[in-house]
């Protein structure tokens, strides 16, 4: 039997493909869980309408990513924090703080895609790295000073 997968399955493929499976597997599981539809011809054709629009939405969401990233890129960050002696700063800068300063200034990025490996400690200026969406990554520049 043909079936059409509705969610990710480990053991058949990713949501949106066409498999064979034995009609009995297809009947007594996949179908009462709702985890495949019958690949009938009417199901087939909403399915080419559907990758269409996820095709679609992800493009745009691909455009809109490279616009923020080359926005994001031209930006230095200022980051004004409470040092003591040679620079060390009381607590760190978080990517939770980036995020927050990015949010004043009106660029949305969740502190999730500031791909920071540990946070800053010292006065400087740091170059971080963003990651957008899975194909796009830009990188910010931050200056930490003394308040």
């Amino acid at each position: 039997m043909k079936v059409i997968l509705k969610q990710d399955y480990e053991k058949l493929g990713k949501i949106g493909d066409a498999v064979i499976v034995k009609d009995g597997y297809a009947m007594n599981f996949l179908i009462p869980n709702n985890i495949v539809m019958k690949a009938t011809e009417g199901n087939l054709r909403v399915l080419e309408e559907l990758k269409k629009q996820k095709e679609k939405k992800l493009n745009k969401e691909i455009a809109d990513a490279e616009v923020l990233a080359s926005e994001l890129q031209k930006l230095t960050l200022d980051i004004k924090v409470k040092a003591g002696e040679e620079d060390r700063i009381y607590g760190s800068v978080t990517s939770q703080m980036i995020s927050e300063k990015l949010d004043e200034m009106g660029y949305k990025v969740d502190k999730k895609h500031i791909e920071l490996e540990e946070p800053i400690k010292e006065l400087g200026i740091f170059t971080v790295e963003i990651k957008l969406n899975n194909n796009v990554k830009s990188s910010i520049k931050i200056s930490v000073e003394r308040e």
